[in-house]
């Protein structure tokens, strides 16, 4: 454990008495491109082994002794550097809330968008180690196992669906294999995620205002929300003032106009635009309606995908797995429900699918998992990888 850089960060731990723990602590953190959130869980607490495993229900109250929520923590978005500050930052304030310090916790699990390969749970795991004890077994695992693990109370076994500001179709055998779709940002696609939908009602917008494509309402409806005059303002028009240069040495800046697109492309600031464009397809706007049809069969397409690679559905395509659906996109909203409109298109090729709308976070899901692997540990099995 190394303090190099953040030292204030836990200066409360010899501040605040830390109080004896009987079995521990274990953080889960579930790591997104809007948000990272961090719960303390107490480690001696018995919880259900899985849907599947004569358990299913969480013990209530939920004995989550702390949580904690800072900004974004994907380092694909925001960098290393921020992302790595984020996290303990995070971790540190669920400790300080709890009472406990870091040679109280048993186990970390870090479920985190943008972690796609060894490479990156090698790396990270690096930072953990400079953060804790030798002792604390530490687990790095892409948001969307988390968000799977949320639905089977920790066990993974399943295919998992999040759509939010990004999307991602993940999928578990019971032998381990896993597999994966979508997710791959919106450079690459995820147009079913918050970013896509509103991404392609900006297009529409701006085809509208060209001539290039149909009319619709999402213009008059986007630029209210954003307190803009004109299409034009969403991405500027650049100001040349008469002067004897050629062009190439002139640089186009601002005059007055916001660039409301290109100023700050966060994906999270585009994706915020998603409850105006289902606003917009429930007045009847044809183009928002098409956005949104696309945007359920694309979430559709990945889900299927997913469990087709990993022979989910057994051989007749009609066996049971669990559907854990994830995001604010799936929630319903007016009368357009994405996520029911999904379900409703995979149970047609998949019927054993057992659609699952988490009651806990993704974050509680994450500490589940490192709490079944020292569990499974500390009775001789075999750990998480």
């Amino acid at each position: 454990m190394k303090r190099y850089r953040n030292g204030e960060l836990w200066e409360f731990e010899g501040e605040v008495p830390v109080p004896g723990a009987a079995g521990g602590v274990i953080l889960g953190v579930d790591g997104g491109t809007t948000s990272t959130v961090c719960v303390c869980l107490a480690a001696s607490s018995n919880y259900p082994d899985g849907i599947d495993g004569g358990g299913g229900s969480l013990p209530d109250p939920l004995p989550v002794l702390a949580r904690a929520v800072a900004g974004c923590s994907n380092h694909n978005s925001v960098g290393e550097f921020a992302a790595r500050e984020t996290l303990e930052a995070v971790m540190a304030d669920a400790l300080s809330k709890s009472g406990y310090n870091r040679f109280s916790v048993r186990a970390v699990c870090l479920a985190v968008s943008g972690v796609n390969h060894p490479t990156d749970q090698q790396r990270i795991r690096g930072w953990l180690r400079d953060i804790f004890p030798s002792h604390v077994k530490v687990f790095v695992e892409n948001d969307a196992v988390a968000a799977l693990a949320s639905g089977t109370m920790g066990k993974l076994h399943g295919c998992v669906l999040i759509a939010g500001t990004g999307t991602i179709a993940y999928g578990y055998t019971k032998d381990g294999r896993e597999a994966r779709a979508a997710g791959a940002g919106p450079i690459l696609g995820d147009w079913g995620s918050g970013y896509g939908i509103a991404a392609q009602a900006l297009t529409a917008v701006v085809r509208a205002h060209d001539g290039r494509g149909p009319e619709t309402t999402l213009t008059r409806n986007i630029l209210h929300e954003l307190e803009l005059a004109s299409a034009d303002e969403l991405i500027g028009i650049p100001f040349f003032p008469l002067m004897d240069l050629h062009p190439d040495f002139l640089t186009p800046t601002k005059s007055g106009i916001e660039l409301w697109t290109y100023e700050d492309p966060s994906w999270a600031r585009i994706a915020a635009l998603v409850p105006v464009v289902v606003a917009t397809a429930d007045s009847g706007d044809a183009v928002a309606n098409k956005i949104l049809h696309n945007s359920v069969l694309e979430l559709a397409a990945s889900v299927k995908a997913v469990v087709q690679r990993l022979g989910l559905c057994g051989k007749d395509g009609k066996s049971y797995f669990p559907l854990v659906m994830v995001g604010g996109v799936l929630e319903a909203n007016k009368s357009w429900d994405i996520g029911k409109e999904v379900i409703n298109c995979i149970i047609k090729d998949f019927p054993g699918a057992h659609p699952i709308r988490p009651k806990v976070e993704p974050a509680v899901g994450a500490a589940l998992l490192a709490w079944n692997s020292i569990t499974r540990e500390d009775n001789g099995g075999l750990s998480m990888s």
